[in-house]
């Protein structure tokens, strides 16, 4: 079953509030299924997360370090015999990971899936603006 999420849920996962994801579906920028309360397709939200990632550009306008969980949308899975790509958009962040195709298969991984990225780095590089 594909996955959808609440408003709520969308606009946490976009970065947004709940009232521009409403005005978003009123406008057709997100579709919506026939349930109530309505919920937003997985795979359109993974597309609107890519559209909204692509037009944010380069944040290092802001004051950030990143974490080691990222939660976003898979956007893309490419499956061969043995290995599988995933790509996870989570918020301005596309973040790639290579795996086995059994660990897609076991993990349901899908385009519109939710999905949490989780790096383990010896390395954390902090950045700030400069004055």
């Amino acid at each position: 079953m594909p996955a959808s999420y609440k408003i709520s849920q969308a606009a946490r996962l976009l970065g947004v509030s709940d009232d521009t994801v409403r005005r978003w579906v009123e406008q057709g920028a997100l579709p919506v299924t026939d349930s109530s309360p309505a919920e937003i397709p997985g795979d359109a939200l993974a597309r609107r997360a890519v559209e909204l990632s692509a037009a944010a550009g380069d944040p290092t306008d802001v004051l950030s370090s990143a974490r080691n969980r990222f939660t976003g949308l898979v956007t893309r899975v490419i499956v061969d015999q043995v290995a599988a790509q995933v790509d996870i958009q989570a918020g301005p962040h596309r973040v790639v990971s290579l795996m086995t195709a059994e660990a897609v298969r076991d993990l349901g991984l899908e385009v519109g899936s939710l999905a949490v990225a989780v790096v383990k780095a010896t390395t954390v590089i902090v950045e700030t603006p400069r004055p």
